[in-house]
């Protein structure tokens, strides 16, 4: 567990209200908010839905009051109830109509650089670590060798090869590099105006925080965020709530100090010039700039690690000077013999099917004939749909060849099934991955169910 004092003293609560490290007036305008929503509320209780001490709070109340904005109305203990007088009711309500959003206290921008680049990774992987990292997929030592300098070095990591590969299990299993933790701000404050950033769907707290944190941040796990085809230009960029006042951060900001996966690359209806021109400067330089809804243009830190994944042909995204950009280039193909078998195995004990070697040789050569080569993803596919057709007709659970050769009848398109009645042409259809001349092997996931995480041996282990 990391304590605040791990840090320094800049992460510890704030003693002062000019220790918060933003505007007076919008201190005082939050706690006024808060106070309103309560009606009638202690210091401790404003306080701490604010995230800040007794004591700012305390000295909050005090200059509030002496403005006759806030009142007291009594003791509660050791502590005072307050209330808004009718002036501040009706400032906090005027002040309200440019947004309704009752937050916490955030943290200055200063204040944000300093921590994010404090918390910047440095690691040393092995080969060793790596295999521990992927150990519940199938990778044999040549990719493992690509993955794991890559992850190390300077530049984005591009995943490129055929569909159904493991491309995006190997991106979202990078984060298992990371062993600490990072603290993520609930809130920025940027020239007066609220940027949230925490955001509990993305990052994962937590479940006991240091004691002696500043509680304007929160202690996560490294963050992985991934994003597909819903990715827009809008999402690399503030978005601003009219009603609320609050800007949501963008995706990289989120990102921070963790991993960025763009699965699916190519498939946004943006271009992917358009999308790697976004972060190209980001990722020379470590800042990103936005643009709040006042107009003015800041920095912030783009500390990330941005992982991209596709299954299109490389070229058909860009020229040469696009895919220079991409500095990690790592193709993953299809798997071999051995890998396909092991996961036709595991498959078939999750779902509690019988298959022997002559069933997954004969399932080996039924997919080539259809792809042209082997793709984990066929294995656990065929599995699931044999239950499916074993439960209909009250079939023995056996993976057999009349059971394979009747799921390949749905599985696979068929060649030349296109209906004839159909006379608009045909678009062109998606360019795909093409092959180096040595191929690395898939990752392969080596148990799609109950039983993760065990080694995955090297020889055929059909029986």
């Amino acid at each position: 567990m990391v304590h605040a004092s791990d840090v320094g003293d800049g992460l510890r609560p704030p003693g002062t209200v000019e220790d918060l490290g933003i505007p007076e007036g919008l201190a005082e305008d939050l706690f006024m908010r808060r106070v309103l929503a309560e009606r009638v509320t202690t210091i401790s209780q404003a306080s701490d839905a604010l995230c800040i001490s007794h004591r700012v709070g305390d000295q909050l109340a005090e200059s509030l009051r002496q403005k006759n904005l806030l009142e007291y109305h009594g003791v509660d203990g050791r502590d005072y109830r307050i209330g808004l007088t009718e002036l501040g009711q009706r400032s906090t309500a005027e002040r309200m109509r440019s947004g309704r959003h009752v937050s916490q206290m955030p943290v200055p921008l200063a204040h944000y650089h300093s921590v994010v680049q404090i918390q910047r990774a440095e690691m040393a992987i092995s080969r060793a670590a790596a295999k521990k990292v992927f150990a519940d997929l199938v990778l044999e030592d040549g990719l493992l060798d690509q993955i794991g300098p890559a992850f190390l070095s300077e530049g984005a990591i591009f995943f490129y090869g055929p569909p159904g590969t493991g491309k995006t299990s190997l991106a979202e299993r990078m984060a298992r590099f990371f062993t600490d933790r990072v603290l993520v701000p609930r809130f920025l404050e940027v020239d007066g105006q609220m940027i949230s950033v925490f955001d509990p769907a993305v990052h994962e707290a937590e479940p006991t925080q240091p004691p002696g944190l500043d509680p304007r941040y929160v202690l996560c796990k490294r963050p992985l965020i991934l994003v597909g085809g819903e990715l827009t230009l809008a999402m690399m960029d503030l978005q601003h709530d009219t009603v609320s006042g609050v800007s949501a951060a963008p995706i990289q900001l989120m990102a921070n100090n963790g991993i960025l996966v763009l699965d699916d690359f190519g498939r946004q209806t943006a271009s992917p010039d358009e999308i790697l021109n976004r972060w190209i400067v980001p990722l020379s330089r470590g800042i990103d700039f936005l643009r709040p809804n006042s107009g003015t243009k800041f920095t912030v830190p783009f500390e990330v690690k941005l992982v991209i994944s596709t299954n299109l042909d490389p070229h058909a995204l860009g020229d040469d000077a696009f895919l220079r950009r991409l500095r990690n280039k790592v193709y993953v193909g299809a798997c071999t013999e051995s890998a396909f078998n092991w996961i036709l195995v595991r498959a078939a004990q999750r779902e509690q099917l019988e298959v022997t070697s002559e069933s997954a040789a004969y399932l080996s050569q039924v997919t080539r004939a259809h792809l042209g080569e082997l793709r984990p993803y066929v294995a656990i596919d065929f599995c699931e749909l044999a239950l499916g057709v074993c439960r209909y007709d009250e079939l023995e659970r056996r993976l057999d060849k009349r059971l394979i050769d009747r799921v390949a009848g749905v599985y696979f398109v068929r060649q030349g099934s296109t209906p004839a009645v159909r006379q608009q042409p045909t678009p062109a259809a998606a360019p795909v991955a093409a092959q180096p001349q040595q191929a690395q092997p898939a990752a392969v996931r080596a148990d799609p169910g109950a039983h993760r995480g065990q080694a995955v041996p090297a020889s055929n282990p059909v029986h």
